[in-house]
């Protein structure tokens, strides 16, 4: 009782003064194949920057050993989860928050392990720019293609590499320079321009070009990984567009209620705001209005596109709400589809992607089987022009667009209306089959 009424008291002085924004937020993700270190960095990135103790560092060190996992410590900052100590793999999303000379930096660790690829897809849909992690002994693995057609698909503009574990290949620029032209090569082959982007050259376990520089380097002369931070641009303000929070989770706070959480992907939510969740259980929306809005532990009165909060609404209960919904303006709710014209490019499908092919998409937070009802045509990557009007099927590389049924309940807009609610990446058999954007839309009856 008393816990309760302190929170009480603690949110009502958050609201009488709010903390002000001092620094415009940016959602960084951590992607790479599994054992690129993605952990480890941002473990020791937290731990050299003061975001976590000594006297945590410890622990987590002591857990390591236990787990048999010994220089797992810096990866058990993000990894929360028992079974991912245990199996040392990042399983969910992990968020963290680090102050840096420019930005409030929230970092999203996203899992690279095969089994996990639709979490990241998450964690990519909500970020503005983007670590690959690549371990220096292993070069680029198999999945590396894929994690850059996503990052591109899913309009992550602002990429850097970072070749990481250079300490076990005794810190040699030669392996580094093999490395980065790899990389280089497949940049390219998906559309991104290797000669801008960033390549760091760090070792997350020993602290090499993380937070603080390396003397073992002294051929690098690029930024640290918390440099790099700094030097990617600031994030194009989405608060003019109407009110969009895809749900990542929803959890049940003893004392507070249900708590849905997530990114505002774009618009301004505020206290006292009315709102509909969409497409809900039935399809028709549920009302309410936002009671809470909770960042990093902090009460404020508004929250605008770009971060990542947690909030209590009013009138809204557990069973009403889940994963993959969008918490809109009511005023300006989001569309739900009966179906939607699509650009797609196929990246790993085992045969051919013909008409009657129904896979899972995924779209923002949600997951839904949709149908491939046409195929309209065939697109030239590099000028948008019809290489071919209805095509009977589509292989890996191509180009089309095509007409898209949803066999379940979808919220989708078009490009031109949100960009950051028309991205979808399409998924079958644990792989990423497609990955596309959202032209035209028919609205449900």
């Amino acid at each position: 009782e008393n816990k309760n009424n302190l929170r009480k008291v603690y949110k009502y002085i958050f609201n009488l003064t709010p903390m002000a924004r001092a620094k415009p937020n940016m959602n960084v993700v951590f992607v790479g194949h599994v054992d690129a270190g993605k952990s480890t960095c941002v473990g020791r990135l937290m731990f050299d920057t003061g975001a976590v103790s000594e006297q945590e560092m410890k622990k987590l060190k002591e857990e390591a050993v236990k787990y048999g996992k010994a220089g797992f410590e810096f990866a058990y900052v993000m990894d929360k989860i028992k079974e991912e100590r245990e199996r040392g793999v990042t399983i969910d999303l992990a968020y963290k928050k680090i102050i840096t000379q420019k930005f409030e930096i929230t970092i999203i660790d996203a899992p690279g392990h095969k089994d996990f690829v639709k979490n990241m897809i998450t964690g990519t849909s909500q970020a503005d720019s983007a670590f690959l992690v690549i371990a220096a002994p292993a070069g680029v693995q198999p999945q590396t293609t894929e994690h850059l057609w996503l990052l591109r698909t899913m309009g992550v503009k602002n990429l850097a590499i970072a070749i990481n574990k250079m300490d076990a290949v005794d810190y040699k620029e030669e392996t580094f320079k093999k490395v980065k032209e790899e990389v280089s090569k497949l940049l390219r082959q998906v559309g991104i321009n290797a000669d801008t982007t960033p390549f760091v050259a760090c070792a997350g376990l020993k602290g090499d070009n993380i937070a603080k520089k390396s003397d073992k380097m002294p051929w690098y002369k690029g930024p640290t990984i918390l440099e790099q931070f700094d030097i990617f641009p600031v994030p194009e303000s989405l608060t003019n567009l109407p009110m969009r929070m895809p749900v990542q989770d929803v959890y049940e706070i003893t004392g507070v209620g249900t708590v849905p959480v997530g990114k505002i992907e774009t618009g301004i939510m505020k206290v006292g705001q009315k709102i509909i969740v969409l497409p809900g259980r039935t399809g028709e929306g549920v009302n309410g209005e936002v009671k809470t809005i909770e960042m990093h532990h902090e009460t404020y009165p508004e929250a605008l596109a770009g971060d990542n909060v947690g909030i209590n609404i009013r009138g809204i209960g557990k069973k009403d709400i889940a994963r993959g919904d969008v918490i809109c303006d009511a005023s300006k709710p989001v569309p739900i589809v009966e179906e939607f014209v699509a650009q797609i490019a196929v990246i790993n499908h085992p045969t051919v992607l013909a008409k009657g092919y129904t896979p899972v998409f995924h779209i923002h937070t949600a997951q839904v089987p949709c149908q491939f009802i046409e195929l309209i045509a065939q697109m030239d990557p590099k000028t948008g022009g019809i290489l071919k009007e209805h095509p009977d099927f589509l292989k890996n590389g191509d180009v089309a667009k095509v007409r898209i049924k949803p066999m379940g309940k979808l919220a989708l807009e078009t490009q031109k209306d949100n960009p950051r609610m028309s991205r979808f990446s399409v998924r079958d058999a644990g792989s990423t089959v497609a990955a596309g954007v959202c032209l035209e839309i028919t609205k449900k009856k």
